[in-house]
């Protein structure tokens, strides 16, 4: 088993007036040449919006984008005439394929918005771009680790991307233990990201918003220390 380590304070982080936002991997303006990607995992960001504002309309292509939000209201438009408001316990998935616009925004007035976006390598190039929403409050379970995203199109409400790669929530209670099991053995290797509460895994403690690497191995343990809510991102490796 090998670990790769990143504690929250030593992301990239920037505070541009109406956004602060934190990055995991390089990105803008922050460049690391040991934190480019985890596999195929690209971009892990950490951002809050002030109320009224947010990211106008910009491309992409060829690149999976989540975003879960984990406070507030967060609107979602795009050239494919979709529009939604997400909230939390809500997640939405984006295939940019050939191209895409789209833009991200505070729907709320007084209220700022949270929440992670992270892009994920494709196994295709090229595809017609998609979009999808669903609510997950519903299918996560305490003390269970429950898949949310999936390479699998049609599976019971959960959402798929171009990539082998599992997305993986846990609302986990102190005192309990837990083993992770990989979802596929060709796996690279899962990024574990404490989204609120403290967590040991293979004798690492994580605190909120801190970030682990594990690879080299099919399943690992974690110990939770204080009640937690833990993202699991199962990824292959990349070229």
């Amino acid at each position: 088993m090998k670990t790769v380590l990143h504690k929250a304070n030593t992301r990239g982080h920037f505070d541009h007036g109406w956004l602060r936002t934190s990055h995991t991997f390089s990105f803008a303006d922050y460049y690391n040449p040991q934190r480019i990607n985890f596999g195929a995992l690209r971009v892990l960001n950490d951002d809050s919006i002030d109320p009224g504002t947010g990211f106008d309309f910009h491309p992409h292509k060829n690149m999976e984008i989540v975003s879960i939000p984990l406070s507030g209201a967060l609107k979602h438009g795009d050239n494919m005439g979709n529009e939604t408001v997400l909230h939390q316990g809500e997640i939405q998935v984006m295939s940019a394929g050939t191209g895409v616009v789209h833009s991200e925004h505070n729907a709320s007035a007084d209220k700022k918005t949270d929440f992670l976006q992270i892009w994920v390598i494709p196994d295709r190039m090229n595809v017609t771009p998609r979009y999808e929403t669903a609510r997950i409050s519903n299918l996560i379970r305490r003390n269970e680790i429950t898949t949310i995203v999936s390479p699998y199109p049609g599976t019971d409400r959960r959402l798929w991307i171009y990539q082998q790669a599992w997305f993986s929530i846990g609302e986990l209670t102190k005192g309990s233990d837990h083993i992770y099991h990989f979802r596929s053995p060709h796996s690279f290797g899962v990024y574990i990201f404490v989204i609120e509460g403290t967590v040991v895994v293979e004798g690492q403690e994580l605190q909120r918003r801190d970030g682990q690497g594990i690879y080299d191995t099919q399943t690992f343990g974690i110990k939770i220390k204080e009640d937690a809510k833990v993202l699991f991102i199962e990824v292959p490796a990349v070229e």
